[in-house]
């Protein structure tokens, strides 16, 4: 004991180094069985019989070895390769070499049974935005999509998985989930500038003060815990209060059309189908298109505010919901330099909390006027785009993500409260 009083710098790195060693000789054994576990359940999977003219599923993984610091290839090819292998599926591993690369490669796509995105926000982003500019989007909008979280943020994680600390079950869990073969339709918000190609989103847009200071967080690392309110701390030194102006136009919630059962009808012979289309063409007067949008519908509103939001229901997704809408989060713009660095702490770990005092709206679709000469970027799905005019349009349930049968129970019993 005297030894250790003397030596105590050498004695507190000596005991950090054994609880660092003895965690990872402990973790090590514990996620080897895990890995075990997941592969014998996707053998059984595998072994299943198919019909002699039943090909094998196709399976379409873009994989952004970037991600998570670099480690996503080491993660994927360790815990979800083996899985996805042993299930059965013709399984087609496509790599990212730089940003942007997935959205070009989705153009070129040919058909397949699953799409898989393993990464993070941004793999997830690029992934959707190269689906949806296909011209035969609708087509390609109805094949499900799998997601690992291998990211540093992966925001549908929260919504699609149950929480775990452990990021190997984590990554099990989601694979495992791509087997199962549950899915859950999800929202996505369209965004369109004045020139540029559209933009799609799973999760939302936000632009203000919040935002800018949640970016600079990681240049304060040298402060530990104490980074993200260094961070906001710093922001409040600027012109201070902070206000961002732009006119707003909305247009309400639509509601959901009842879903119809599709029918294989057996098709009729050519001649009944001429037939029919003639009579159509000659007996029906032309239609008018009607207008779904009139001038009438638009509520125009001039803001103010420290930070806006757009956001969808992905994250608390209501699968017996009547009406379509997205969230727009208007926060007053009147907020104290103390408040601005207590509630950033808390937006860091729930960017759609809308606070108390804010203008909350529900719109199916919007456009976003901004003064000329403004500054500053968006956050899209957490990947930073030049503010500019938009207009952000819902696509409701447009995409198909697989999910955890627990998840999906959840789902369904909030619904039903």
């Amino acid at each position: 004991l005297k030894t250790l009083r003397n030596h105590w710098k050498k004695t507190a790195v000596g005991t950090c180094l054994l609880s660092w060693g003895g965690t990872w000789l402990y973790g090590q054994p514990r996620d080897n069985l895990l890995r075990r576990a997941a592969c014998e359940e996707a053998q059984v999977y595998g072994d299943q019989p198919l019909p002699s003219n039943m090909p094998l599923k196709r399976a379409t993984v873009f994989l952004n070895p970037a991600a998570c610091k670099g480690k996503a290839r080491t993660l994927f090819e360790k815990n979800a390769a083996p899985i996805l292998h042993l299930s059965g599926l013709d399984v087609t591993v496509v790599k990212t070499d730089y940003e942007g690369q997935a959205k070009k490669l989705l153009e070129l796509m040919e058909s397949t049974d699953l799409i898989i995105i393993a990464g993070g926000d941004g793999t997830v982003q690029e992934v959707v935005t190269g689906l949806l500019r296909r011209a035969d989007e609708a087509t390609f909008s109805k094949i499900p999509i799998g997601f690992i979280p291998l990211g540093k943020t992966s925001t549908l994680s929260h919504t699609l998985y149950p929480e775990s600390m452990n990021q190997v079950q984590h990554i099990i869990n989601a694979t495992l989930a791509i087997l199962k073969g549950e899915t859950v339709p999800l929202d996505v918000l369209q965004i369109k500038g004045e020139k540029e190609q559209p933009v799609f989103a799973m999760t939302g847009l936000r632009w203000g003060s919040y935002r800018d200071a949640a970016v600079k967080v990681s240049k304060y690392w040298y402060l530990g815990p104490l980074k993200t309110k260094a961070a906001h701390f710093f922001t409040t030194f600027k012109e201070w209060p902070q206000k961002h102006q732009a006119a707003l136009m909305y247009l309400g919630p639509t509601e959901r059309p009842p879903e119809e059962a599709e029918e294989q009808r057996s098709r009729p012979p050519f001649h009944v189908r001429l037939y029919r289309r003639l009579a159509l063409y000659w007996s029906s007067p032309p239609k008018e298109i009607p207008r779904e949008e009139t001038q009438d519908n638009w509520e125009e509103l001039k803001i103010s505010t420290i930070e806006l939001s757009i956001a969808t229901q992905n994250r608390q997704p209501d699968l017996t919901r009547t009406e379509d809408f997205m969230n727009i989060c208007i926060e007053a713009d009147t907020v104290g330099k103390g408040q601005f660095v207590s509630r950033g702490s808390q937006k860091m770990s729930d960017p759609q909390t809308c606070p108390e005092g804010s203008q909350c709206i529900q719109a199916s679709k919007c456009i976003l006027q901004l003064p000329e000469g403004t500054g500053g970027s968006f956050g899209i799905d957490n990947e930073e785009y030049e503010a500019m005019p938009v207009e952000v349009k819902l696509l409701p349930r447009k995409l198909h993500f697989f999910c955890d049968p627990r998840r999906r129970e959840q789902m369904l019993h909030v619904a039903a409260q």
